[in-house]
């Protein structure tokens, strides 16, 4: 019987869950990123149940395709530090975000500010571990001078601004239209089409999470009223597969079929097919509806939510960073073991980003009120309908 989330939990306590839960989750996948479960399985004996080691061993700063990254042993990847990354963003704006804080405040954090590393292990920048796609952040805006609304638009279509779009969703708890919204004009500077889609509806569904009385059923369908072409299309028939399970191992191959229609990346993982990655109104990143479907077969409860996407593999850390985000929102506790290992051996403080955001976002509400006010007595002043608040 897996455990009910905590349906009282705290603002506090959500923006903890949801943070703390995604960096979790992206430790527990990376070291399997890019298998199938069959070659998970078979490496580890069985299903992975927490945290293991690099998939290669004591090879890892040689192995191909990975060097020189050591993922696994609790370290956390790209994602979480593009988390961490934007949530510094709002430590400085201290108010909504859109294209041009990223221009001005997440790209100088990527290219000036040395810190340190997991997977490196060691202090870099975090434009030397980003993948490819991030980069380009810094390529189109810093060095192209594009306008930030549009600098997304020719980077391939992946999940990359969807990963750390999490804060988004906090920031906008219990308003998953609002999160949706300044996702899609934040992700702009960094993704085009259905990248950019998946990227406000997975702070949608965060926002959607943090509602007093939320469930994964609630969240998707907040998700199916917000998402758009093949992004709507995937989730809907993600999740139709997913409500017929209870168990992650019987799901992970009936997923997998429900949004491969979708997927431009095809079979193989590493192998991408020639139309991968590309923009289109038909198709959708893989990891969203993944991570909705398990979330909707782990019926909320985090570790069960988090295993799922780690045993599903492809590009699973990203799938169980984002459905830990959602089951730490819903107020689903996260094991302490795990997250004592991943902040001890990522040599991070997961709870000081939380503290940060929780602030920050009492901050930005108490704006969002005195403007809505302001707003409502100037239509009043029109003719308008007078606020009986």
């Amino acid at each position: 019987m897996k455990p009910k989330p905590h349906q009282n939990a705290t603002l506090d306590e959500r923006i903890t869950g949801s943070l703390v839960g995604a960096a979790v989750g992206d430790a527990l996948g990376g070291p399997v990123e890019g298998y199938s479960p069959e070659q998970i399985r078979e490496r580890h004996g069985g299903r992975v149940h927490g945290i293991v080691g690099p998939w290669h061993g004591d090879d890892w700063r040689t192995a191909r395709p990975l060097a020189p990254y050591h993922k696994g042993d609790g370290h956390v990847t790209d994602d979480t530090l593009m988390t961490h990354a934007l949530i510094r963003v709002y430590a400085r704006v201290r108010d909504h975000l859109d294209a041009y804080a990223i221009a001005d405040h997440l790209v100088p954090d990527l290219m000036t500010e040395p810190r340190w590393i997991p997977e490196l292990e060691t202090e870099a920048l975090p434009l030397h571990r980003v993948f490819l796609a991030e980069k380009w952040l810094v390529t189109r805006i810093h060095y192209g001078h594009a306008d930030p609304r549009e600098a997304g638009t020719g980077n391939i279509v992946n999940c990359g601004a969807a990963m750390y779009m999490s804060p988004v969703g906090l920031v906008n708890a219990a308003d998953p239209r609002a999160a949706y919204a300044e996702a899609l004009d934040i992700a702009g500077a960094h993704q085009s089409s259905y990248g950019r889609e998946a990227a406000g509806v997975l702070a949608a569904a965060v926002a959607a999470a943090c509602t007093p009385g939320a469930t994964p059923d609630s969240i998707v369908s907040t998700c199916l009223s917000l998402a758009k072409d093949g992004t709507r299309t995937a989730i809907e028939r993600v999740c139709e597969v997913a409500s017929r399970h209870t168990d992650f191992e019987s799901a992970l191959g009936p997923l997998r079929e429900a949004v491969a229609p979708y997927d431009t990346v095809g079979p193989d993982y590493r192998a991408p097919s020639l139309g991968a990655r590309r923009p289109s109104r038909l198709h959708a990143i893989e990891e969203l509806p993944v991570a909705l479907g398990m979330l909707l077969v782990a019926q909320g409860d985090y570790r069960h939510a988090v295993l799922g996407a780690v045993n599903y593999g492809r590009d699973c850390d990203s799938i169980a960073t984002m459905a830990g985000a959602l089951a730490g929102a819903l107020g689903s506790p996260i094991p302490q073991d795990w997250a004592k290992t991943v902040a001890e051996a990522s040599r991070l403080d997961l709870w000081e980003p939380a503290a940060t955001l929780t602030a920050v976002t009492r901050e930005i509400f108490s704006r969002d009120t005195s403007r809505r006010r302001t707003h409502e007595q100037a239509f009043a002043s029109l003719g308008g309908p007078e606020c009986s608040a």
